[in-house]
């Protein structure tokens, strides 16, 4: 019997194409996004054939934003969103203000009204969170100092996208526009009866009360809610809980104090980022993330008109060099004046060369209020789209760009390290080398140490390890990437080095030539791999032992030249063999038997 299911049929199609133009895409070496937005160009209205349901991917697309945003608030805390509060606050303002200013210009050039300009602007000025969000994930950037500011400058265009959606309908009438009169059941919307004033007032006072609520009644329950959960023993109860309250708060915070499904998910994550449990419950959400961020990308491919090229050719070439260079310039000269290094701006600038979601949003309404003609739209989705293709290569050429600003600058290659007694040393008599505060972007000066052991990773296995290790009084440092795993080694007098193990610069100044081991305790097998062909190269004689999840990652890492790869699940099963048996079993062989004991 044949059913209607455009649910089903939008699903299946974005995600199958997805993975077919995603898999060919990353086979040349091209970020898969890319395969994901071509998917959703074949899939949507504006070419031959299949047509997916439009409306249902956008909403299918606002679930991804949300898990986002919450798995992105669940390595936040209250703390590292203050920490950045100097540079985000401002630096966003004056953004957003230099994009919209550039955007009214364009608008004037092509004979649009004053309220055109300022919606068209707003949408140019703000970057989109799974782009953003995604580009700091693949470069494991989110931890540090510099993903921090970029997630709180996103955060704060958030809120600033927020007031401008309140206020748009209440001004468009001042705009020349049309002033909205459908009811809406959210609470997003106010009377323009109310005033400007009224309408930033009760805006701002339901902000502020959504936060309250967080900090003082979210804060107690959802910690609360998870360890019931968990003390239950259900995996399943636990994924769900973690869903429904990540849902569930992001719904509650659009329709009862209008702050956006992304913030209000984003406050989620952190509040639940308090709890013990958060590690696991990050794991848990991980992959619907994945796999609803890439109907996000599906989405946006299907608005977009490929003819839209050849028609407003010239109109979108300036829309795009608002959106990648305009915006570039303006954060990278805002985080300079800051004094921050050259390369945190670069890679804020890159971060930031890009719109989304906001965008589509505030073109809808302003198509609606009169305020944007259709050909403002038009340039809004064409602008997104190769604004989030071109992303990956802007960071190709910030990288290409920092040796020779910095050269120019002046900036020293090699930071000075500062040598000072902070607890006990990774050898006995020795002092921990701590660099300077304030070099997160240059070169990791090399250790001193020699025969020692290199330790890649510091979270559940890699801290027992190290604990290990420095108990046996035997010299190491750690390569983390982590600013609050980095900060308690540091204060325990663990020598370290920040950044990622695959990167040749980190890498070299642990010391590799010099080393007797590597230790892997990272569970990625595949970043694993890449230092251990690092390793082979610059030390043939170290000894490199690394962990795994199965006998397929085993052979690889072997391949590769690892001396030693440790599966969990089979010491797991070596150990309760022991138990049962009372006998040691062969460490050498996979194999193992169970000769049960007479009672």
């Amino acid at each position: 019997m044949p059913h209607d299911t455009p649910l089903i049929a939008t699903i299946v199609a974005g995600l199958g194409l997805a993975f077919v133009f995603g898999a060919l895409a990353n086979r040349f070496r091209i970020p898969p996004l890319v395969g994901y937005l071509v998917a959703g160009v074949l899939v949507g209205p504006n070419t031959p054939g299949f047509v997916a349901d439009a409306s249902l991917a956008n909403e299918l697309a606002e679930i991804g934003v949300i898990l986002l945003m919450f798995g992105v608030g669940l390595h936040f805390s209250l703390k590292d969103l203050l920490s950045v509060r100097a540079i985000a606050v401002p630096g966003a303002i004056v953004q957003i203000g230099f994009a919209t200013l550039l955007g009214v210009g364009l608008a004037w050039l092509l004979g649009w009204s004053l309220g055109a300009g300022l919606v068209f602007g707003l949408a140019l000025s703000v970057a989109s969170t799974v782009v953003l969000l995604r580009a700091l994930q693949e470069r494991r950037l989110i931890e540090t100092e510099r993903g921090r500011i970029a997630v709180g400058w996103l955060i704060v265009e958030d809120l600033a996208m927020v007031l401008a959606l309140v206020l748009l309908p209440a001004l468009a009438g001042v705009l020349g526009g049309q002033p909205q009169v459908d009811d809406h059941a959210s609470l997003l919307s106010l009377p323009a009866s109310y005033g400007i004033w009224g309408v930033v007032g009760i805006t701002l006072a339901k902000v502020a009360a959504f936060v309250v609520v967080m900090l003082v009644v979210g804060r107690r329950v959802i910690p609360w809610i998870l360890h019931y959960v968990a003390h239950t023993g259900s995996r399943e109860l636990f994924r769900l809980a973690v869903l429904a309250i990540a849902l569930g708060v992001a719904f509650g915070a659009a329709k009862l104090f209008g702050v956006s499904l992304a913030l209000g998910a984003f406050f989620a994550g952190m509040i639940m980022s308090e709890s013990e449990l958060s590690h696991r419950a990050a794991e848990e959400s991980l992959p619907l993330r994945d796999a609803f961020s890439v109907l996000f990308f599906v989405s946006v491919g299907m608005l977009f008109d490929p003819f839209s090229l050849i028609s407003n050719g010239l109109p979108i070439l300036a829309t795009l060099a608002i959106i990648v260079i305009g915006k570039s310039i303006a954060a990278f000269v805002i985080v300079i004046v800051f004094r921050y290094p050259i390369a945190t701006a670069l890679m804020i600038s890159a971060s930031l060369a890009q719109i989304g979601e906001f965008s589509f949003i505030l073109a809808e309404l302003g198509v609606g209020l009169k305020l944007l003609p259709e050909q403002g739209r038009d340039l809004i989705l064409a602008g997104a789209i190769l604004s989030i293709l071109l992303n990956p290569l802007m960071f190709l050429i910030v990288d290409w760009m920092k040796p020779w600003l910095e050269k120019r600058a002046g900036k020293d290659a090699v930071p000075t390290v500062e040598q000072r007694p902070i607890g006990p040393a990774t050898e006995p008599g020795q002092v921990a080398s701590v660099s300077a505060p304030g070099k997160e972007d240059a070169p990791p000066p090399k250790t001193a140490l020699a025969g020692h052991s290199i330790l890649i990773g510091y979270g559940r296995v890699g801290s027992l390890v190290g604990a290990a290790l420095k108990e046996a009084a035997l010299p190491f440092l750690v390569i983390e990437d982590a600013d609050k795993t980095l900060a308690k080694l540091r204060d325990d007098g663990v020598e370290t080095v920040a950044g990622n193990a695959a990167n040749a610069d980190v890498f070299s100044a642990a010391n590799p030539e010099g080393a007797r081991r590597l230790i892997l305790a990272i569970p990625n097998a595949f970043e694993a791999g890449q230092v251990v062909l690092r390793a082979r190269a610059a030390n043939p004689a170290i000894n490199v032992i690394a962990r795994a999840h199965s006998d397929a990652e085993v052979e690889h890492l072997k391949g590769l030249g690892a001396d030693t790869v440790i599966m969990g699940e089979r010491e797991i099963a070596r150990g309760i063999v022991e138990v049962v048996t009372g006998k040691t079993v062969d460490r050498a062989g996979p194999a193992m038997e169970i000769n049960p004991q007479p009672a």
